[in-house]
């Protein structure tokens, strides 16, 4: 089981051998639509004839990603350099990464005039330095986000955690991970566009939301958000889909008629002042006793589970999609309502 190389807000690696017992074991793809730090990606074994897709809104995360994938080498002697250890230096790189454009913002102007101003062997060889330059970018661009969360208070990127870390010492873990990242499609689109375009038979859609009023996000994620997205999973009709929530009455109240299990897992931010645990929920639009089990063992009935792996179901699901879509619209409406008292 591979550990994922970047740390990240609301990771998962704590609670994924409570997700991977609920997840169906008979599946076709993949599909990771919040993916974070990819942890539950990452520790899954590849299946064969099983294609994986990993996706998040987040550029800077999805260039790292790629570049983990297809640029390990230039990656890694971009990180090589003297490590990161103060505030001023972490400042430096946040500033390149409010950057939106390369370092060469006439980088299209400047093709256009290879191709008018040079004969084809020249201008053929000035644009490949032109777009070897680009692509440079990009690696330095990776670089820098993997610092700015490494160096970061809770891995949220927000501000500088103080900690000395020497930043080569990841190396090996992003080569792992390169190598697992080989066959993995990674996608940049909103989740609104991912759901949809995915939703096949024998699809595993795995959602890890923002979680409802928290404050550790740097997008805002609001009710109507969230009550967005429920919608969308509503609409599912041939995906299995899995979500992963802080446990909180509103959420449990919006996903009426879905399986719902609780559990929880460390709280590392409140562990460096004396420990805590985080509540969360787990809900799915399939019943995992028939899709994720052998047949002679039950959900709800099943054998001792090991530590770290406990979870208690709470509510047995509607296996009628389309009666589960008419009562979410009645919640979404309740919800809505309550909004304007």
């Amino acid at each position: 089981m591979i550990k994922t190389f970047i740390p990240w807000v609301g990771g998962k690696t704590a609670l994924r051998p409570v997700l991977y017992q609920l997840f169906p074991t008979r599946l076709k793809r993949y599909v990771e639509v919040f993916g974070g730090s990819g942890a539950l990606l990452f520790g899954r074994e590849p299946q064969k004839g099983v294609a994986e897709v990993y996706n998040d809104y987040n550029s800077d995360l999805v260039n790292l990603f790629t570049c983990v994938r297809d640029r390990p080498l230039a990656l890694m002697d971009e990180l090589g350099y003297l490590p990161l250890n103060s505030r001023e230096e972490f400042e430096v790189l946040r500033r390149f990464l409010r950057q939106k454009e390369p370092d060469a913002p006439y980088l299209r102007e400047e093709l256009e005039l290879c191709q008018k101003r040079f004969p084809p062997p020249e201008a053929e060889e000035l644009t490949q330095v032109l777009l070897d330059r680009a692509s440079l970018w990009d690696v330095k661009r990776a670089a820098a986000y993997y610092k700015v969360i490494r160096y970061s208070y809770g891995a949220g990127g927000g501000s500088f955690g103080g900690q000395a870390t020497d930043i080569r010492r990841t190396i090996g873990q992003i080569w792992t991970c390169s190598r697992r990242l080989g066959d993995v499609v990674i996608e940049n689109l909103s989740y609104e566009t991912i759901i949809p375009r995915y939703d096949g038979a024998g699809t595993l859609l795995y959602l890890d939301p923002p979680y409802y009023q928290a404050e550790c996000y740097d997008v805002p994620f609001c009710l109507l958000d969230h009550m967005r997205l429920h919608s969308l999973v509503c609409g599912c009709r041939n995906a299995f889909v899995a979500l992963s929530y802080n446990d909180h009455p509103v959420i449990r109240e919006l996903y009426q008629g879905f399986w719902q299990f609780t559990t929880s897992r460390p709280n590392p931010l409140r562990n460096r002042s004396g420990g805590g645990r985080y509540e969360e929920l787990i809900i799915t639009n399939y019943d995992p006793e028939v899709w994720s089990r052998p047949p002679q063992l039950s959900l709800f009935q099943g054998p001792e589970k090991g530590p770290g792996e406990q979870y208690h179901p709470i509510q047995k699901g509607e296996n009628n999609a389309e009666l589960r879509k008419w009562r979410g619209k009645q919640v979404r409406r309740r919800l809505q309502k309550s909004l304007w008292r």
